[in-house]
């Protein structure tokens, strides 16, 4: 069906030769609206006592009309102010349980009559879940009922959503903890207030670096909206609907109950605000209150992390990370950094974990000691905690053993690898809920076994596997791998003694589906059918080859349903994202599975395989720099030699023509499209979707390049294809969401690269998507997209003029700029 015109939503920016111009929304063609259109696959949620599977229906992508609601974009959030709760949320629309492993699937009954379902949670007894349901004036708190299947309102309460995650079950599952909207705040601030002096901002020789954010306070105005809608009361709710406030009302980020209940930990933003930081850097107060409301104690009132260096692994000094032990009553936990917050101070210890026991009155406990930044904890048990570490600069990760009742200074290494060393990660440990609601490791064999879930990366694929290790001796015993010709991920472990745990299984022509796997026996739970069944069998293989350094590359290769050889080769389209590696064995490691099925989000490149392309996706562009070279140093060589690479093996196979070849990105795979097609003649046309240009609008680092502008000024030159806009000659489609808002992907960055390109005389058109963030979601502009896209490979690529070729000057023997 033919979309309607929305004259006074459909302004996409489509820009000629030289003027701007309103278009109407256009469709591509039937067999691509048919993919876009396919229903999703349910989302799967599993209760940890393993008797029940929840399943969910997705809402298909909102209209422009939905997608234009109010929106609010200020300390790095976007709110809809109509609702108090986040603007873009893909909800679900139906709530379906299955008793398992084989019961009566059962519809959830009494749901609102137009669900917007989002925030779906298990009570810690299973016997409850909890969702929030956004109408279009409020976000709603709703209770199901497991046994009965029976869904009702909790009346009387209106969610404050801003931060996301609006409510917490308590350990007894009797009760609920909820942030909730200010009775009483009245009507929201005028934004047309005349103002009453200038803005300034002033700093007095301290440095002060931030990178490039979006959404940020600008102004009083935006302050005091933002205090009118981030403010919320904490509210003790029980499942009959009684409430009760807790506290005082604030900026409340998070308030999570201890997991024996009696506490509350309570974590609350304030003033001074930053107009250069998003809200997740502004001063936090975090306290410990009674469960009845009342401060049991004040932990620490931390300032606006303003002095933070400029570095992936940095953070700020002072305590910070605080937590609830899972595993015990109600102790706490914490980070404190020894080094300034910058790893690249050289010190033997550079964080060290803390814990503090009810009544919070004791003397703080030591509890590790680590020689990388900290990450996280995973507690098992009185004796057995996994802390975590890491470090940019090589990339190294660890784990160490903890005995939270007899630490060490020194903890027990258990891993210690590179996290782009895939082939060797040794897995994930397993966790499940425990009874009060809070993630433990799934231990068995009386606590001495821990269960790792693992991509099982190999030079054949991903291969998942379940491996059971014991803790005192470091040895493994592997349960289970994923076996040809299925791609199967654990998902849920269920009982260590019977080997019984959850996977989601496909194959290149079956979609996802669940099994329950107990010992060799395989127990179907699910039975979703192909929503792409009208396209047929996809010709699908994973090519593997080198470039010319000897670095290993890989690359998914679509050919059409009814391809055949003697066809001969095809117009080709390639996408790819590059990556930074710290070594060229680890960039080289094969990553995917040819067994995977082919999913058909509105970002895929696959689409092109139903008009007569060869689609090559996910095409392995490494960016290699070993020792003390960073990776960026030779970014453009490196980028070039790879795309080529990929060329010449599609047209070594004899499937791809390497003088029909568009390569296309999203993100820094638009950057990567522009900056190929501005140092190389290897393509006929490039498509570019919300990227950045010029690198010199994120001076303090982007992407994986931790230098700032000013101590590598010629890697952020080199690296812009802002700079080289006299030589881009390929033509380009660039598209943009006009409400981008992904940290330096600015929309202005497009329209700067376009006006540069434009006055160079380039083959250029630039569209605007209203509404679009940076990924995009309303169904009248991805189709638009598509048909954008469609229409510029056709022009260029597959049916090339001769006005549109490239002169014969311009191609050297290389094909290098």
């Amino acid at each position: 069906m033919k979309l309607p015109i929305l004259p006074s939503l459909a302004f996409v920016c489509c820009t000629l030769t030289v003027a701007a111009q309103n278009a109407p929304y256009q469709q591509p063609p039937k067999a691509i609206v048919d993919l876009v259109e396919a229903a999703p696959t349910p989302r799967v949620s599993f209760a940890s006592n393993g008797q029940w599977m929840l399943m969910m229906d997705v809402q298909d992508m909102p209209t422009i009309e939905e997608l234009s609601q109010p929106e609010l974009r200020i300390a790095g959030l976007r709110l809809n102010p109509r609702t108090n709760g986040p603007s873009r949320v893909s909800y679900s629309t139906t709530l379906r349980l299955k008793r398992l492993p084989d019961g009566k699937e059962l519809l959830v009954q009494g749901l609102p009559k137009t669900a917007r379902i989002s925030e779906v949670g298990w009570s810690p007894d299973n016997t409850k879940i909890a969702f929030t349901n956004t109408t279009d004036k409020h976000v709603e708190l709703w209770l199901v009922d497991v046994a009965a299947a029976s869904a009702r309102l909790v009346p009387n309460l209106f969610l404050n959503s801003a931060f996301g995650d609006s409510y917490t079950w308590t350990p007894d599952s009797k009760s609920l903890l909820a942030t909730a909207v200010v009775g009483g705040r009245g009507e929201a601030p005028a934004t047309n207030v005349a103002p009453t002096g200038p803005i300034v901002q002033e700093n007095t020789g301290r440095k002060a670096a931030a990178r490039t954010y979006q959404d940020l306070l600008k102004n009083p105005a935006d302050e005091r909206l933002f205090d009118y809608y981030a403010t919320a009361q904490v509210v003790k709710v029980d499942v009959t609907g009684r409430m009760q406030p807790l506290g005082s009302p604030g900026i409340i980020e998070s308030a999570k109950p201890s997991p024996d209940g009696r506490f509350v930990l309570v974590k609350t933003r304030h003033r001074p605000y930053s107009y250069t930081l998003p809200v997740s850097s502004f001063p936090q107060r975090v306290d410990v209150l009674n469960i009845d409301g009342t401060l049991a104690k004040r932990l620490v009132d931390l300032p606006l992390a303003d002095n933070v260096p400029i570095a992936f692994d940095a953070v700020p000094v002072g305590p910070r990370g605080h937590n609830w032990r899972a595993d015990a009553p109600a102790t706490l936990y914490w980070a404190e950094a020894q080094d300034g917050g910058n790893l690249k101070k050289d010190v033997a210890v550079h964080d060290k974990v803390f814990m503090l026991a009810a009544p919070f009155d004791g003397t703080t406990q030591l509890l590790a000691e680590l020689p990388l930044r900290y990450r996280g904890m995973q507690w098992g048990t009185n004796t057995l905690a996994l802390a975590n570490g890491y470090r940019w600069a090589d990339r190294k990760e660890m784990t160490w053993i903890v005995n939270p009742s007899a630490p060490t200074v020194t903890p027990t290494v258990l891993f210690d690898h590179s996290s782009q060393d895939t082939y060797h990660d040794p897995g994930t440990p397993a966790q499940h809920r425990n009874a009060a609601g809070y993630p433990v490791l799934f231990t068995g064999k009386g606590g001495d076994a821990i269960y790792l879930l693992g991509q099982g990366s190999s030079p054949e694929g991903d291969r998942p596997f379940v491996d059971q290790m014991n803790i005192k001796t470091h040895q493994t015993e592997r349960w289970w791998r994923s076996a040809a010709p299925y791609y199967e991920v654990p998902v849920a472990m269920l009982d260590a003694d019977r080997h019984e745990f959850v996977t989601r299984r496909e194959s290149a022509t079956q979609p996802p589906n669940y099994y329950l796997r107990q010992n060799s026996r395989l127990v179907p739970l699910t039975s979703f059918p192909n929503p792409y069944a009208t396209i047929g069998s996809l010709k699908k293989q994973v090519l593997q080859y080198k470039r010319p350094d000897g670095v290993s590359l890989t690359a998914n290769l679509y050919l059409p349903p009814n391809y055949k050889k003697e066809d001969g080769p095809l117009p080709t389209l390639m996408e790819a994202y590059p990556r930074e590696y710290k070594d060229k064995n680890d960039a080289g490691q094969v990553s995917g599975s040819p067994y995977t099925f082919t999913r058909f989000g509105w970002s895929s490149p696959v689409f092109w395989v139903t008009q007569g392309y060869a689609v090559m996706q996910g095409v392995s562009i490494p960016i290699v720099g070993e020792g003390t070279k960073e990776p960026n140093d030779t970014y453009t060589e490196q980028l070039v030699a790879s795309a080529k690479a990929a060329i010449d093996e599609g047209a070594r196979l004899g499937v791809v023509d390497p003088k029909r070849v568009a390569v296309m990105g999203h993100s820094y795979g638009a950057f990567m499209t522009a900056n190929l097609l501005a140092h190389s003649n290897l393509f006929k046309a490039g498509i570019a979707r919300s990227g950045a240009y010029n690198r010199t609008l994120t001076p303090f680092g982007f992407q994986a390049e931790e230098r700032t502008y000013w101590q590598a000024p010629e890697v952020y030159q080199a690296m812009s294809p802002f700079n080289y806009a006299d030589k881009i000659k390929t033509p380009i489609l660039l598209i943009h969401g006009e409400a981008d808002n992904n940290s330096g992907t600015f929309p202005l960055q497009s329209e700067r690269f376009y006006n540069a390109l434009k006055g160079h005389g380039a083959t250029v058109r630039y569209v605007v998507l209203p509404f679009e963030a940076h990924s995009y979601a309303a169904r009248e502009n991805i189709l638009h997209m598509l048909w954008e896209m469609d229409s510029w490979l056709d022009k260029y690529v597959k049916n090339p003029t001769p006005a549109s070729t490239q002169s014969g000057d311009e191609v050297g023997a290389a094909n290098v700029k």
